[in-house]
């Protein structure tokens, strides 16, 4: 009867069985790999120099948000359409956040009817009771230009038909000075998040009466990451 040779037979087990384990292990890197991947935040930019007056008639800088983990938008306090909404849903932000370390910038792009007076009545209104909620106020053409540095619409000053058109994009900034996003199901970065309200939980249709508003949810979780750093 021949011998058995057991080097033999224990090498070609294992020229099958490392070949197993090696794309176990590649399998799980690239599970967590993905896992953080979605989990972690992109760093879009740094956010753009400001400076502009509150509706307490104080100068509130990018410089001094410092620290803080907090929101920008552009609106006007007379918006008849997607202002409210998204007031509404930062107001609410404002509520389950509740941290001494988050803040909201508000932008108006309508300054010659919202000096810092009529900021302070809206800003009553809308029940920001957060010291770092700041309803900003200023020169039109510097706002337009802020706004273009962020990369958020705002129409021209000089087109009448255009001039308070604006976007209802939001930037996230986190304590650095840096401007936060996650990333979609592809895993692209989606750069900005929708202050608005939707038809449908996905967020594909805008809708001024929808009950779904999928991105506070995320600003929210992405905000309270922030805020853990």
């Amino acid at each position: 009867m021949p011998k058995i040779n057991k080097k033999k037979q224990n090498n070609s087990k294992n020229k099958i069985i490392v070949p197993i384990v090696i794309f176990a292990l590649l399998f799980v890197l690239i599970g967590f790999g993905f896992s953080y991947f979605k989990k972690s935040l992109f760093t879009v930019m740094k956010v753009p120099d400001f400076e502009l007056t509150n509706q307490n008639d104080k100068k509130i800088s990018n410089k001094d948000m410092l620290g803080k983990v907090y929101l920008v938008e552009f609106f006007y306090s007379r918006c008849p359409t997607i202002c409210p909404l998204m007031n509404q849903n930062m107001k609410y932000i404002q509520d389950e956040i509740n941290n001494p370390n988050f803040g909201i910038i508000s932008i108006s792009i309508d300054p010659e009817n919202d000096t810092s007076q009529v900021l302070k009545q809206h800003a009553k209104l809308v029940g920001a009771n957060s010291h770092n909620w700041h309803f900003l106020t200023g020169n039109r053409d510097y706002i337009g230009e802020i706004a273009d540095k962020f990369n958020i619409y705002v129409g021209d000053k000089e087109d009448e038909a255009e001039s308070l058109n604006h976007s209802g994009m939001i930037a996230l900034i986190d304590k650095e000075g840096n401007i936060r996003c996650r990333y979609n199901a592809n895993n692209i970065p989606i750069l900005y998040y929708s202050g608005l309200n939707y038809s449908d939980s996905e967020g594909k249709n805008t809708d001024l009466r929808g009950k779904y508003h999928p991105d506070r949810e995320k600003l929210i979780e992405d905000i309270q990451k922030l805020l853990k750093k």
